[in-house]
């Protein structure tokens, strides 16, 4: 019996068309991917670009012609430094300040016509000092004890006073002062705590209820450590317990 001779499979030589399809199509999605990526939202583009130059107009970058030289596409020139006009700007300000500023002595003569009464009853001090002119407002007849929250009735005093300050062009510190008893309650375990609230209680008082310039206004708590009087005697360390307005005002102090 013959045996029939076996045929070799036929070889397919288009196999490398598949490899070619693949590529191709990897190819078209690429391309794909870079034309989505190249459209660009114009008006996202616009809006940014407007925004951006709002910003620099605000600042003194770009001028108003720099600014349409930009939107035509054209190249835009530096533009000249911002701070002489802000130096510019500042000078009236510096000016109006300096114009207001009265001098002091008659800034005393107001306050003794509007405190009259209570420098002669003595519930209120005046006097000078090398910072300026200082209204001592003392613990009696404007706090409780150990309390920091100015009385009722000290308020007509800090209207007057508030009043009478107001655009005067002066710088206002407020000054917290005690004894050198210690103290120790349930608010306060230390007298520069005390003499702290207290100047900051008189400064709320005349920028919230009298009107006083705030950026005019600072606080100072000193504690027992800038007494007027001996705080051996009863009177004087009374005379210590105290809130003092400094005037300030450098050289002015010196006025009569």
């Amino acid at each position: 019996m013959s045996r029939r001779k076996k045929h070799g499979g036929h070889a397919n030589h288009e196999r490398w068309l598949v490899s070619y399809a693949d590529f191709i199509t990897l190819l078209f999605a690429f391309f794909v991917v870079l034309y989505a990526t190249a459209q660009v939202d114009n008006k996202k583009v616009k809006q940014v670009a407007a925004a951006i130059q709002g910003g620099f107009q605000q600042m003194g970058v770009f001028t108003a012609s720099a600014q349409a030289a930009a939107g035509k596409g054209e190249a835009v020139p530096p533009a000249p430094p911002a701070a002489p006009q802000v130096v510019n700007d500042l000078a009236p300000q510096a000016a109006a300040a300096a114009v207001s500023k009265i001098p002091l002595s008659q800034v005393k003569k107001e306050l003794e016509a509007v405190l009259g009464a209570e420098l002669r009853r003595h519930e209120v001090e005046m006097r000078v000092v090398p910072d300026g002119l200082v209204v001592s407002l003392p613990e009696v007849g404007f706090f409780k004890s150990g309390e920091a929250q100015p009385l009722p009735e000290a308020l007509p005093v800090l209207t007057h006073v508030a009043q009478a300050l107001a655009g005067r062009g002066y710088e206002i510190r407020v000054e917290g002062h005690t004894d050198d008893v210690p103290i120790h309650n349930s608010k306060y375990k230390s007298n520069w705590e005390l003499s702290t609230a207290r100047a900051t209680q008189v400064v709320l008082v005349m920028v919230n209820q009298c009107g006083f310039q705030p950026g005019r206004v600072s606080v100072a708590g000193y504690a027992q450590y800038r007494p007027v009087a001996s705080n051996e005697t009863e009177a004087g360390r009374r005379r210590n317990r105290r809130v003092d307005l400094v005037i300030i005002s450098g050289q002015s102090a010196a006025e009569p």
